[in-house]
């Protein structure tokens, strides 16, 4: 009978073709994963992989046990995962919502992560919008939000920032300030800036659109937009200037519209938001994966950003 290893260790150098990167993923040596083949090809009397200096591949035998035992073993890791995700209370329908382009590639990272290590729990995703941002999860049509902070409201608990990206200021092509390198938060006081329309914290608004530079000048807020799309559009046509994630600036090119770095201004960040009064088994679940996922650099401090 093979040893648990064993199959794990054949099973992903099958995939990986690599003992380095095998052995990282079990966290066991390299020397423990070569031994561990070799080990495995005596029992069966025959090689598995052809190994050079430069490279390691399958065997057409080692291609055979490979297509007879990964269907069955991922069968036996998702029936224990099941029976643990019921044990925990997981097992179920978790909605999640998230505000923003970058936040809900976010979210897919850890959904497919997620999805293994809890296949008897179904994650459905809604994307929020600025207008009514915590709405969709104070009406329980989201159990879980990935949102730009800050939040500071009394029935829901902030977890960890899971994104982070520098701001830019997105400019009419035609403005002063897109002939710049860069932009100051001073200069907000110079033209008009967009506001947010809808359900909007005052303390959030401030946080995106300050009503005064840290000089002291006063801003003047243009037009509300409800979306990122509303804003841009307002922004090309000459209407006035917005501060957006820089990340904004790889989804969103719209014709007219400049986006200027700034060089003195805090970068946007997301977090994960859910109610004080639901915080399942499920929702402890996601936020972990969440959590491994960022802390591994898919998220914050990776660059990657928030949209507004």
């Amino acid at each position: 009978m093979l040893e648990r290893l064993e199959i794990e260790s054949f099973l992903i150098l099958a995939d990986e073709l690599h003992f380095g990167r095998t052995a990282e993923r079990l966290r066991v040596s390299r020397a423990r994963i070569s031994q561990t083949i070799q080990r495995l090809e005596r029992r069966i009397g025959a090689p598995l992989f052809d190994r050079t200096s430069r490279r390691v591949r399958l065997t057409p035998l080692g291609r055979r046990l490979y297509e007879d035992v990964e269907p069955g073993y991922r069968r036996i890791e998702q029936g224990v995962a099941r029976a643990r995700s019921a044990a925990r209370g997981v097992e179920g329908v978790l909605p999640v919502g998230y505000l923003g382009t970058s936040a809900g590639e976010f979210v897919m990272d850890v959904l497919r992560a997620f999805a293994r290590r809890h296949p008897a729990t179904e994650v459905r995703i809604h994307e929020t919008q600025v207008r009514d941002m915590f709405g969709p999860l104070r009406s329980g049509q989201v159990d879980l939000l990935v949102t730009q902070f800050p939040v500071v409201e009394p029935d829901l608990v902030c977890g960890p920032v899971v994104l982070r990206a520098p701001r830019v200021l997105a400019v009419p092509a035609n403005h002063a300030l897109a002939r710049q390198e860069t932009a100051s938060v001073e200069d907000l006081a110079r033209h008009r800036v967009f506001a947010c329309a809808g359900d909007v914290p005052v303390y959030w608004q401030e946080h995106m659109t300050p009503s005064r530079t840290p000089g002291g000048r006063a801003v003047t807020r243009g037009p509300a937009a409800g979306t990122l799309q509303e804003t841009l559009a307002l922004v090309g046509a000459g209407h006035g200037i917005s501060p957006v994630g820089a990340d904004v600036a790889r989804y969103y090119t719209p014709r007219g519209v400049v986006y200027v770095p700034f060089r003195d201004a805090e970068p946007l960040e997301h977090g994960l938001v859910w109610r004080c009064d639901n915080e399942t088994a499920r929702v402890r679940a996601f936020v972990a994966v969440a959590t491994e996922i960022a802390e591994a650099g898919a998220g914050a401090g990776a660059g990657a950003g928030a949209d507004r």
